[in-house]
């Protein structure tokens, strides 16, 4: 029996315009200049506009123009979605269609070239080929090679490689060792017992009790056991103070050295300057490109005679394209912009006194002073650098929890991070304080912690628990 019945649902759907907002909010200033890139490759509509920028005079008279006409071009460019376009009219407004975006610096700034660096991979391969091996062997070390992460290790088991390549394990094998005695080494290896073993192996002379107590006592070792090593391996502990000093000038990432430096400089989206008092914020945005529509496709979308209906609706719809991004790229900037105010207002004191007086500040502060949602909050500040006169920082860092003192003072977190960083550097090398004994601290100078919370701020910090901490 059919039926029909009414129900009452409340969905939350996003527009297109507000998705292509938010993956534009996600991305560093880097990324969205290859975004913009990839845009003008896939869309026919938009070009980049080569014309240099309007003085100010013009500027006033195309004003005056738009106003004349009765379609000024900020309407063009309005962050509010129009239920119905006109499509005429705008094409029929002006030859280019862009946001006029202050620029703060010149884009015709030298920029210096970056210097060819040889890579990890590129360093190996020559050490290869300069060897005398049968075709199956440089197959085998190539593929070896290209699965070798940044840090050195062989991120691929050689069981794998062998079934893969169609090789026997033990031919896998022989050239893995091989390739372990390549500059840097230990590269290759498959973990950090091997790749010191490796190191110490190739050393002349050999430290004999080293390479002991890495092959039959390594647990211990890397649980720094000093009595039980120096009882097992009948030397005294001035000895195992010895070979511990000695495995710790080896080197434990091999391949950290050739990871290419451009992959590590940092681009800051947005630079703070204090001038008369006020802080000023520049967008570091003068090398995003300036969009147009084609003229081309603007008059072929006018001529209906001309312009089959199927041309002009495919013209529609990549104009209607265009037009999201060049407004999302301009809400993009006006968002970022107004976050960064909003940090500046409430983290005044970071950045006249430095990251000792940073207060305690969650995303939803930033929220409720901008009338944003607290995603999109997450979404500017995720990946977003700022450059201060205290560094360069990611927007993220200005964010932390409240702790409470004994006196009834809220301060940051970090704080409490900094105190438990100072705490360990001091702590005696032989007995390192374990949690419990930080928090008797921490108790000591005002600050009632939890054991837990003080174990969870070491962890985030990459300090190891206090066994491992000990030195002899």
């Amino acid at each position: 029996m059919v039926q029909i019945t009414q129900k009452i649902q409340m969905q939350l759907k996003q527009s297109p315009q507000q998705v292509l907002l938010s993956s534009l909010l996600q991305l560093p200033v880097a990324r969205l200049e290859q975004r913009i890139s990839n845009e003008l490759e896939e869309n026919p509509l938009l070009e980049l506009d080569t014309e240099q920028e309007m003085d100010e005079n013009e500027e006033e008279e195309v004003k005056e123009k738009e106003e004349e006409e009765g379609e000024p071009e900020e309407d063009l460019v309005s962050e509010q979605e129009e239920p119905e376009v006109e499509w005429d009219d705008i094409l029929n407004d002006e030859d280019h269609f862009e946001p006029r975006v202050p620029r703060e610096k010149n884009p015709d700034i030298f920029e210096r070239p970056e210097v060819n660096q040889e890579t990890l991979v590129d360093h190996l391969l020559e050490q290869l080929h300069m060897l005398k091996l049968t075709d199956e062997e440089l197959s085998i070390g190539e593929y070896i090679i290209w699965n070798i992460n940044n840090v050195g290790y062989l991120s691929t088991a050689v069981d794998t490689i062998a079934e893969q390549l169609n090789f026997d394990e033990e031919l896998v094998e022989k050239v893995l060792a091989i390739i372990q005695k390549f500059d840097p080494t230990g590269i290759a290896s498959r973990n950090l017992q091997e790749c010191l073993l490796v190191q110490l192996l190739e050393e002349k002379p050999k430290n004999e009790l080293a390479i002991h107590m890495l092959q039959n006592h390594y647990d211990d070792f890397k649980n720094k056991r000093f009595e039980k090593l120096a009882r097992d391996m009948e030397v005294c502990l001035d000895t195992i103070k010895g070979i511990f000093t000695h495995i710790t000038k080896l080197n434990p990432k091999p391949g950290e050295g050739y990871i290419s430096l451009a992959n590590q400089y940092i681009v800051p989206d947005i630079e703070v300057h204090k001038e008369d008092g006020e802080y000023k914020i520049i967008m570091n945005d003068w090398n995003i490109p300036h969009l147009r529509i084609n003229n081309e496709y603007r008059k072929m979308m006018l001529n209906k005679k001309k312009t089959s209906k199927e041309t002009r609706d495919y013209i529609k719809k990549r104009l209607e394209s265009a037009r999201w991004l060049i407004n999302s790229i301009h809400q993009r900037r006006d968002t970022i912009f107004r976050v960064m105010s909003t940090i500046i207002e409430k983290q005044k004191d970071f950045f006249e006194y430095g990251p000792d007086a940073l207060k305690p500040m969650i995303l939803k502060d930033v929220a409720d002073e901008i009338h944003m949602d607290i995603s999109t909050i997450s979404r500017v500040t995720n990946g977003k650098y700022v450059q201060t006169e205290w560094g360069i920082k990611e927007l993220k860092f200005f964010f932390s929890e409240k702790i409470r003192t004994d006196q009834g003072e809220d301060v940051s977190n970090k704080k409490i991070k900094s105190l438990i960083r100072e705490i360990i550097s001091e702590e005696p090398a032989a007995k390192p304080l374990n949690d419990q004994k930080i928090v008797n601290l921490l108790k000591e100078k005002g600050f009632s912690i939890a054991r837990r919370t003080v174990a969870k701020y070491r962890e985030q910090m990459d300090i190891p628990v206090a066994r491992l901490r000990r030195r002899i």
